[in-house]
């Protein structure tokens, strides 16, 4: 046993392991941008009451696509936990609607950004802004005490990125 544990044996074995070691951080360098995601916040959350029963949350975001490849969305949704510490999902309001809402609603402000939309392509290495509306069937009153809301976008590939509320 005393024989393997020679110097030249244990200066071989040293630069193995840092070829090894030089050779695993190298493919960790090279896939750094494989991995598609969005990152992002949430900006701006305007909440508008439809009747006693029902309300909508226009959500205005920033995200990025940090990775190399685009970002195509199957699907966005919308959650909210209540002050009740529930979870309630939104109903997603397409882009025709989304701008009926802010015609018939004028306290929302104007529309600063485009809708969010199922196909859209985010480009590698591209940030944009973008909004969602969603309907809930709450009262507006459940909706401005919620303590959380997320955005969750789905990539065709199966991916899924959350954006929340701080």
């Amino acid at each position: 046993m005393k024989e393997l544990l020679t110097k030249p044996f244990l200066t071989a074995f040293s630069i193995g392991v840092g070829v090894v070691i030089i050779v695993v951080i190298g493919v960790f360098y090279v896939q750094r941008g494989a991995h598609v995601e969005l990152k992002g916040a949430i900006l701006k959350v305007r909440t508008q009451a439809l009747d006693e029963n029902s309300s909508v949350a226009v959500i205005d975001f920033r995200f990025v696509n940090p990775s190399n490849y685009p970002f195509i969305v199957r699907s966005v949704e919308v959650s909210m936990q209540g002050p009740d510490g529930k979870s309630y999902d939104g109903d997603p309001v397409s882009e025709v609607d989304a701008k009926r809402i802010f015609q018939y609603y004028p306290l929302l402000g104007q529309k600063f950004n485009d809708t969010l939309l199922m196909r859209d392509k985010i480009a590698a290495r591209q940030s944009q802004d973008r909004m969602i509306a969603a309907r809930f069937v709450l009262p507006v009153k459940i909706l401005e005490a919620r303590q959380n809301l997320k955005v969750r976008v789905e990539d065709v590939d199966g991916p899924i990125s959350e954006i929340a509320e701080k």
